[in-house]
């Protein structure tokens, strides 16, 4: 045994590779190599030479399976490091131009906004994708049969059978971040949430995942004139035009009483989109008076506190500002695309002067 000890310990440790080493288990430890042969000798001998032969017999398997686990170790280690040697990259040469990236609209633009409105001292608050139906339709008083939740609009997600928990959703807004806001922090605060949404739609202008931003002002004070004020500063940073008119239409939407639309002044003269000029109109986003319902269910008395409430598509608002004629094209992941619309790394959004 000491000769195949010395061996087999030998060959293990001139082994060059892992291929090397494979065959030296198998002659040693495989189950036709010579230790396996050995123990089956066991059986022809007699009970005093087994109590001998055996116990060492399996030292030396042990032995070999520990010698052959650590001479692995050492062949794997010695591969790492020629592979590290070997694909050194010097981090601080300067990038190809060729291969640099570009940001993406939807992410630009929520910089941009979130930049206006913190110079307003509106906060960022952000909630979960997955809403239960709760924070997504009824705090925010939308009643069981409003159209909005029907499934032809809304992603529901699928339940077990017997599951009795309040229903799922994508949510189809980014209100019920409101909600939790409210309850979280309570009045007066200021808020924006930017984030996904989802709803069953998809055309030129409309996609099943797009990008909404919302936002909320609740104190003892606030009116429509704070609202309207609010909403032109905020056209006026992000289209870079001082001339910006906007025209609030008088609509209808479960959470906000009075609710308006708001259309901004703008031309197609020649097909080209100018802002704050010429005798068209365009809707450009929701807002009103939050309704005393909403504000309960923020866990906020209606009677001390009231607040305003607007919302936008991100998605829509950059292709008016940027020029992006189709809005399916923000989502197919084309290199060209992103190429022609994205901005550069240090185009960083900054609070434009009104």
């Amino acid at each position: 045994m000491d000769d195949l000890r010395d061996k087999y310990l030998g060959q293990i440790r001139d082994a060059a590779d892992e291929g090397a080493l494979e065959a030296v288990r198998l002659a040693a430890v495989g189950k036709k190599g010579e230790v396996a042969l050995k123990m089956r000798e066991l059986g022809r001998m007699t009970p005093e030479e087994r109590q001998v032969a055996g116990p060492a017999l399996n030292a030396l398997k042990d032995e070999i399976n520990s010698a052959i686990a650590a001479r692995k170790a050492g062949l794997e280690d010695a591969a790492l490091d020629e592979r590290l040697r070997a694909e050194w990259l010097d981090v601080s040469l300067p990038t190809r131009a060729r291969r640099q990236g570009t940001i993406h609209p939807v992410s630009q633009v929520t910089e941009e906004v979130t930049a206006i409105f913190a110079d307003m001292g509106f906060a960022v608050a952000e909630g979960p994708q997955v809403e239960d139906d709760w924070y997504n339709f009824d705090a925010l008083n939308i009643p069981g049969h409003h159209p909005a939740r029907a499934e032809m609009d809304t992603f529901y997600m699928a339940r077990q059978p017997g599951d009795n928990r309040p229903p799922h959703v994508l949510r189809t807004h980014t209100s019920p971040v409101q909600i939790r806001s409210m309850q979280a922090t309570g009045a007066p605060t200021r808020m924006i949430c930017p984030g996904r949404v989802y709803r069953a739609d998809y055309d030129q202008t409309h996609t099943p995942m797009f990008h909404q931003v919302e936002g909320m002002a609740i104190d003892r004070d606030i009116s429509m004139a704070n609202l309207k004020w609010c909403l032109e500063e905020f056209c006026r940073a992000f289209f870079e035009v001082d001339g910006i008119e906007l025209r609030f239409r008088a609509s209808h939407f479960p959470f906000t009483e009075p609710s308006a639309e708001v259309d901004i002044r703008c031309s197609w003269e020649g097909g080209t989109l100018k802002l704050g000029e010429g005798d068209d109109w365009m809707e450009i986003l929701g807002s009103g008076m939050m309704h005393p319902k909403v504000l309960q269910a923020g866990g906020i008395d209606p009677d001390e506190w009231q607040g305003f409430a607007f919302g936008m598509g991100i998605d829509r608002i950059a292709m008016l500002k940027y020029g992006i004629p189709d809005l399916r094209a923000f989502f197919d992941s084309d290199l060209r695309w992103l190429k022609h619309y994205g901005f550069g790394t240090l185009q960083v959004p900054t609070r434009h002067a009104g």
